[in-house]
This record gives structure tokens, sequence and C-alpha cells, in this order.
């Protein structure tokens, strides 16, 4: 059982940059416009021997109580529930505000242990306000800068000394060596077609912000999750808009995000919105987890609009037909409303993370070769007669084949879709995209 420390304070005090110094990565976007964090931002990492979650939340604000500033404040007060710990963030190079003492309320409310945080006390006036920050009721404030690291040493300190206090096992010699064995699940697609809803579903709560706004989501939140005995890692992401949609900005980097999260998945969710028309966007978004060899998963969202058998199938066909170059990559229909086949997508993320991980011999590969060459013969290009000397299995996740030939640039692309569709045919690879290297001889 690992502590969650949660990151709680007004908007704009530095919360994200706080929680990206203590994890090592930029995972939460940070900017000067207030309410850049809108859901909970849940990352693992050691403090001291110690595995802790850290929770990075959107702000706490006076009186807000309508559309997403109210979802937001849910959030965070979730996360205080949530927590063990809490550290309450203030910006002390300003006068305590409204927020702050709201915040301060809410926490003393929570009765959990508070680390009062004073970040920004690197600049001038903050010295002076330290006496300010006693009023609040929460002890001696930690001074810390979190953008230039100062402070950070002495806030782990205590942490640490906290967390042995209440009781939490240090993380054993065994755990410390063990590899991930999660399969890393990314949930793309454009805007609002329920990407947020489906990850609440399987998680059974609401951890993201659901809303009928587009764009409700700007950051990409992990979240852990065992289902039977299989770990996994859910990667909900801002939605991907047109390159030209995109706004310098806070939406330029989600979107970049958006990339980033997708490299580091397993496994590629494209939500597509039932009843929708595929738009390029759809098709844009596909291309990219193709290139980017993942595993992939169609998943239709809001089936519980169709109102027959035969308009459902009619979608499902016309989907089929767009994607007609993912021909092995599972189509699934689901209802993140009614919860409806949502469990199908843990058994199939398994499925196709089994067939990431294949490997075949180079005996059968060679064998395999020798037939499909036998039944089509490559014809050449330039009057290169093309050649498959031998074959051999380069990795795994994806899978990854090198051909060594004689002229790589004779095998014309039609040929090489052969290849791979006889291997598939022959080992299945099925829900995976898998990468072929022809490489010529005098290349070895």
């Amino acid at each position: 059982m690992k502590p969650i420390i949660a990151i709680v304070g007004r908007p704009n005090v530095g919360k994200s940059t706080l929680f990206n110094r203590l994890i090592g990565k930029r995972l939460a976007v940070i900017s000067s416009e207030a309410g850049t964090t809108r859901d909970r931002i849940y990352q693992n990492t050691q403090m001291g021997d110690y595995e802790v979650t850290v929770v990075d939340t959107g702000g706490l604000e006076y009186g807000k109580k309508e559309s997403i500033e109210a979802d937001m404040q849910a959030q965070a007060e979730l996360a205080i529930q949530e927590a063990d710990i809490i550290y309450f963030v203030l910006d002390a190079s300003e006068p305590l505000t409204v927020d702050d003492y709201s915040a301060a309320d809410i926490l003393r409310r929570s009765e959990k242990e508070s680390i009062l945080v004073a970040n920004k006390y690197d600049s001038k006036e903050a010295s002076e306000r330290v006496v300010e920050l006693y009023k609040l009721g929460f002890g001696k404030p930690l001074e810390v800068s979190a953008i230039h690291n100062s402070g950070i040493d002495e806030l782990l300190n205590k942490t640490i000394k906290l967390i042995k206090e209440l009781g939490f096992p240090e993380i054993s010699k065994e755990k410390k060596e063990e590899k991930s064995d999660e399969i890393k699940v990314c949930f793309l697609g454009k805007p609002n077609v329920g990407k947020s809803s489906l990850v609440n579903a399987l998680l059974g709560q609401n951890r993201v912000i659901v809303s009928n706004i587009p764009g409700t989501t700007r950051d990409t939140t992990n979240t852990h999750i065992t289902y039977g005995d299989t770990h996994f890692s859910l990667i909900d992401t801002a939605g991907l808009k047109k390159r030209g949609q995109i706004e310098r900005g806070i939406e330029k980097f989600s979107s970049l995000r958006c990339f980033n999260a997708l490299d580091q998945s397993d496994v590629a969710l494209l939500i597509i919105d039932f009843g929708e028309k595929i738009s390029k966007q759809d098709m844009h978004i596909a291309e990219f987890i193709l290139d980017a060899k993942k595993g992939v998963i169609l998943v239709i969202n809001k089936i519980d609009l169709a109102e027959s058998e035969e308009e459902r199938d009619k979608y499902i066909s016309m989907v089929q037909k767009k994607f007609i170059f993912l021909p092995w990559a599972p189509l699934l229909m689901v209802s993140a409303l009614e919860r409806k086949n949502i469990k199908k997508i843990f058994d199939l993320s398994k499925d196709i993370m089994e067939q990431r991980s294949k490997r075949i011999s180079t005996g059968k590969l060679n064998s395999f070769i020798k037939k499909i060459t036998y039944k089509h013969v490559p014809s050449g290009i330039k009057q290169i007669k093309p050649k498959i000397l031998y074959v051999t299995q380069s990795g795994i996740n994806p899978p990854e084949f090198v051909l060594f030939v004689n002229d790589a640039r004779s095998f014309h692309f039609s040929y090489r879709r052969y290849v791979e569709n006889e291997l598939r045919k022959e080992f299945g690879f099925g829900g995976t995209a898998v990468k072929i290297v022809y490489r010529s001889r005098r290349e070895d």
C-alpha cells in the first residue's frame, strides 16, 4: 500500500510546477493561465525508501458553483478525501486571498496530515509575508521555490518522516528490482467522443472530468488498475484536433503530450463517436497510431444511441471500409454511459499484448519465407531481380523483423504488403502493427 500525497491550493500558485519537480518529469501542463490543470493527475514516484503516489489537482476556488470550475473543485476535493498527506501550496509572493482561506477551511475539515508549502519564496516580497501565513493555522510554512528547486530536499525529508510515522511499509528489495509488467493503454480520439467517460466507467469512479464542452481534458491523466491478474495503466488524453486548429500555448502543448502518451503506450484505443462521420481527423489519428507501431482497438462509443441493429451494423460496415488499412485491428462497440462491453477493452488489450510479445524462431521464419517466395516470386524494379536471403526477428513490442535481401530498393510496396499479409496469416499478430525492415546485403 502506497501513501497518497495530494498537492492542493488555489489556482496558479505553482502546484503543477511542484508536481513536475517531485516526479522528475513534465507531466502536468504549466502556464500562467489559471485553471490549466483540470483533472487529477496521478504519478508514482519514490521518496527515500518509500514508493508514493503524488496527485496534482485543479485549483480550489471560493464560491465556484457552475460548469467546469465546479467540476474542478469537486476533483480537488476528491483528491483530498483520497490523500494520506496534503501539500497545501501558497504563493508566498502575493498576499493571502479569499481562495487561500477557503482552501484552508476545506483542509481543516478533512483532518488530513497537511504540510504548508510557501512556494515562490525566492521573490523579494515573500520574506515580508511569512508571518501572514501563520494565520492559516497550519504551523510553520516550508519555504520552497519549485521552479528553482530550492527547499525541495527539506520538503522531502519532512514528508518521509511523516510517511514513517503513519506506518507505511518501505519498498522491499524485490520490489525495487522488479520491472513494470503493466499494459499501457492510451485513449485517443477527437474532442468530446467520450474518452474520459470511458476511463471513468472502467475505473468505476469520476477520475477524469466529464463535460459536453469539447476540450475538457487538457492534461494526459494516468491511472493504474488491476483487472484479473493483469495490471493496466490507463492514459486519457486531450482530444486531438486538426493541426490547423491547435492553438498556441496550452492546447498546443497538450496535443504534444498526446503524442508523447502514444509513444509510451502499448495499445492505443481510437475512440469513435457512434453516428458521427469518420473525419480526416480520425484518419490522421489512426495513421499516427500505425506509424508509432502500436496495438490498436477501434472503439465505437455511445452505441446506446443506435435505434436498431440494422443501424448499428450499417455503421460498423462504414467504419471497417474507412479503416481498410487496419484490417487486423479489432472493432469494439461500447457504451460508457451504460457500461456495455467496456470490460472487453481489458481482455482485448491483454490479447494484443501477448501478440506484441510473441517470438518466432529463425528456423520457422526462414521456412515461411521460402514457402511464400515460391508461391509468389518477387518481381523486380529497374531490371534488378529481388531476392530474400534470410529473415530474423529482431525485437518485440512491437514485433520487428529484418529481411536480409540483395537490394532493398528493388522490392515494390505491393510485395512488401504481400509479405506482411502472409506473415500475419502464418503467425497471427492480430491487433498490433508490425515492423518489417528490408536490409540490403551490402549494408550488413
